[in-house]
């Protein structure tokens, strides 16, 4: 398991690496919002990799419980209140909504992986929980590659 968490942060650090080496042209789209509505989205999305953190470190430790639980509770569809982003997404494109809404929805899929994977620790539960988690990444990839806010 140490393996695969140790293979998914190498993958991480290669993708921000290779973002931070880009030509200085960003074709992202431009999303405007006021900036009340910038801070509260930064400071989510900061929070969001705090989370990603935290569930690598349990998964490095074996902790799936507390994974999951943090997964769910920061991250997951149970997050939304915790947000309180809904006024938000009148000023996001489709497709920023779509992102975010998957990357909730895979929360969700990996903190019941990690359940599950608490009590069998089989190679498909393994994989189902690992796919979930890059199912997490990638929406937040697509999203932070698409899109950017003024």
């Amino acid at each position: 398991m140490k393996r695969i968490v140790g293979a998914i942060v190498c993958a991480c650090v290669m993708v921000c690496g290779a973002k931070a080496g880009q030509a200085a042209e960003d074709s992202r789209e431009m999303v405007t919002m006021p900036q009340m509505m910038q801070d509260h989205m930064l400071t989510s999305m900061r929070d969001h990799l705090v989370v990603l953190n935290e569930v690598l470190g349990d998964l490095a430790a074996e902790r799936y419980e507390s994974a999951a639980k943090v997964a769910e509770e920061r991250l997951g569809m149970s997050s939304f209140a915790l947000h309180d982003a809904s006024h938000m997404a009148a000023y996001m494109p489709k497709g920023m909504q779509e992102a975010g809404n998957a990357l909730h929805h895979a929360a969700s899929r990996f903190a019941l992986a990690a359940q599950e994977v608490d009590v069998d620790r089989s190679y498909a539960g393994m994989r189902r929980l690992t796919g979930a988690l890059n199912e997490m990444t990638a929406a937040c990839n697509a999203c932070h590659s698409g899109y950017r806010i003024r």
